[in-house]
């Protein structure tokens, strides 16, 4: 490794892996991808929590947790910036960036994990990619047992049949919202320009995109958005364009997004911090007139917390700006509580 690249240590099979090698080519940062295998497994075994993608910078460190190695970047990187400019829409791309990893995640490992179909050709070539050379018998042997701890990680994580409905009613709902964004006069969510927020989406769909039952979801229903993800994977040769306009009306795109953050996902973080606070291991919640359960993660109210303190620390002008879309969506109270 020169002196001047990151390692990105992820996989394919990794919505957060593609998510940040997709910044680090549109922002043209020097990086190297080492896709996860058994020798890397051994590299990186220290860091924690060991998840990926692991990020090694040219220092030597090795970092993780893709939302902090964002602004990280920002700050060690001038040009092409992924943020907003103007605070109050800085403050929306983090709000959808937060939604994509904590919420369109369960999107993904449901579709992943729940039907046969999927659990069978994931598992062999999340293990075929680990396992490069191996030969067939010693990759089916891995794709086995990753298979059978994932599926035992379902309920924990909220992807269970009580909670297949909301789970594939949200997917739908963002499906019809992204293939008319994408299709319409913007480009992206934010303007001319990807923001963190496009990048988030797409680490997440661009799993949807290759996993066979969201996949044929996919191409029935959102074929534009499809390739969208495909586009955004390298959007190295993308000149610098322009950011919409923070003073205009929210896009459809937008308002639909904080519609749902306001009717499910704040509603999701707030009744897990109340059963964290409580001491309880899982906890319930009811959102669009559909139940859902699951277990109890400390990480997730943190999550609030942060997402209060961000709106709160907002200027008076920015969250004048703000206040009107956020109430319409149900969300102004909560962001407006005690961080």
């Amino acid at each position: 490794m020169t002196q001047e690249h990151y390692r990105i240590i992820g996989g394919l099979g990794s919505p957060y892996s593609m998510k940040m090698r997709a910044i680090f080519r549109y922002r043209r940062i020097p990086h190297l991808w080492v896709q996860q295998n058994m020798e890397t497994r051994k590299e990186v075994a220290h860091v924690r929590p060991p998840v990926i993608p692991i990020i090694q910078y040219p220092d030597g460190t090795y970092h993780n947790d893709s939302t902090p190695m964002i602004y990280d970047l920002e700050a060690r990187h001038t040009g092409r910036s992924i943020v907003p400019e103007e605070e109050g829409q800085a403050f929306l791309a983090y709000l959808i960036e937060d939604m994509a990893d904590e919420w369109l995640t369960k999107m993904m490992f449901h579709y992943r994990w729940f039907l046969e179909r999927d659990q069978k050709q994931m598992s062999l070539w999340l293990a075929f990619d680990t396992l490069p050379g191996e030969g067939l018998e010693t990759i089916e042997g891995f794709a086995k047992t990753f298979r059978d701890r994932q599926v035992g990680r379902m309920a924990l994580v909220g992807c269970t049949a009580h909670n297949q409905q909301l789970i594939e009613q949200t997917c739908t709902r963002l499906f019809e919202l992204l293939e008319a964004h994408v299709t319409g006069k913007e480009r992206y969510l934010f303007g001319a320009r990807p923001s963190l927020a496009d990048f988030s989406i797409m680490g997440q769909f661009s799993q949807l995109a290759v996993d066979p039952t969201p996949c044929d979801k996919m191409r029935a229903e959102a074929p534009f958005l499809f390739r969208w993800l495909m586009e955004l994977d390298d959007l190295s040769g993308l000149e610098e364009g322009a950011w919409r306009d923070p003073a205009a009306p929210l896009s459809p795109a937008l308002e639909g997004f904080l519609q749902m953050a306001g009717e499910v996902y704040l509603p999701f973080l707030e009744a897990n911090k109340k059963a964290y606070e409580a001491g309880e291991e899982t906890f319930r919640f009811e959102a669009l007139g559909l139940p859902y359960e699951q277990g109890t993660f400390r990480y997730q109210v943190k999550c609030l917390s942060e997402l209060r303190h961000r709106f709160q620390s907002l200027s008076g002008e920015a969250k004048a700006r703000l206040e009107p879309a956020l109430e319409k969506a149900g969300l102004l109270t909560s962001l407006s509580a005690p961080a």
